[in-house]
């Protein structure tokens, strides 16, 4: 019997123009039928913005599909699959927006990397499509953005590069993992937000809980009773847990041993992160790595085709 076949999926691949933070797709050149006669998903190299004028259709995300009409906007990391199709025959006028938002972020934060892998993870984490008036900010910021590449007046491209940042920005507060919105929205309180602030900084060091306290100016007592009331956990099983959601982030990306990440992360010995990988994911570092929820490593199962974009 035969190997059965990968299915098809297209890499389109862009340049951002020199001295430009983004490359605009703009004009009536993106008044078109989306999708014709094609059956499979693309990527990018590039965080894809789209906005929707007019026109009906879907957007697929994987294996959602979404329909879309007027006033909505994409925003899709880079090696997301994906594609837009029209519906039937009809017109739909969109135009896009490309950024390289991992170099741009790493220049914004050049003498901060750390800030600029916590912005880019964060860009990176996952696909939108949503109507402007459920975003409104970040919906008028990609539209300020067009506005300014299409009528390029003096200082332009400077007034976009802040644009950029302030879109980049709005949507890495949008992606916020869930975890963290949970526990912000439940009410943490300001009096231990330098402890949680600390610890989602320095996972990587040796976190003491005295310390915690300290920075909380508070006693280690009251810092233990009021972190289990807002969090529903010790700081202890707290610090655990960031580390290893910032481990899950390093077996997505790297092909480092597991040994290698657990100390990145903080862990001294191999079987402490072991034991709490499994307590917190359910199972063993290996077996999560081998079967991610995560799009990048999803790619290996299709054939890839390369072509330049328009």
């Amino acid at each position: 019997m035969g190997r059965k076949r990968k299915p098809k999926m297209e890499y389109r691949y862009y340049e951002i123009p020199a001295g430009s933070p983004v490359l605009a797709l703009l004009g009536d050149k993106w008044v078109q039928n989306y999708g014709r006669e094609v059956d499979y998903l693309h990527f990018h190299n590039h965080l894809e913005v789209g906005f929707c004028y007019y026109g009906e259709g879907t957007v697929t995300f994987k294996e959602e599909d979404i329909p879309f009409d007027s006033n909505m906007f994409t925003v899709v990391p880079k090696n997301f699959p994906h594609t837009t199709n029209s519906t039937g025959d009809s017109l739909s006028y969109w135009e896009w927006l490309f950024i390289d938002a991992d170099k741009f972020l790493r220049e914004v934060y050049k003498d901060n990397p750390r800030m600029a892998q916590k912005v880019i993870d964060r860009v990176n984490k996952r696909a939108h499509f949503v109507r402007v008036q459920d975003k409104p900010q970040i919906g008028a910021l990609v539209q300020q953005i067009i506005v300014c590449m299409r009528e390029r007046k003096e200082f332009y491209l400077e007034e976009v590069k802040g644009l950029t940042l302030a879109f980049l920005l709005q949507v890495a507060r949008w992606n916020r993992e869930e975890a963290e919105k949970t526990e912000f929205e439940a009410g943490i309180t300001s009096l231990i937000t330098p402890a949680i602030s600390y610890i989602s900084e320095y996972c990587d060091r040796p976190i003491k809980v005295e310390e915690l306290a300290a920075m909380c100016h508070i006693s280690e007592t009251h810092l233990r009773r009021v972190f289990h009331d807002c969090m529903q956990m010790s700081p202890v099983e707290y610090i655990n847990s960031v580390r290893i959601r910032t481990a899950c982030r390093e077996l997505k990306r790297t092909n480092d041993t597991v040994g290698d990440i657990a100390v990145r992360c903080g862990f001294t010995t191999l079987s402490t992160f072991n034991r709490n990988f499994h307590r917190i994911m359910g199972i063993s570092p290996q077996q999560w790595r081998k079967d991610p929820e995560h799009y990048e490593r999803e790619l290996l199962n299709y054939n890839i085709k390369a072509e330049k974009g328009w």
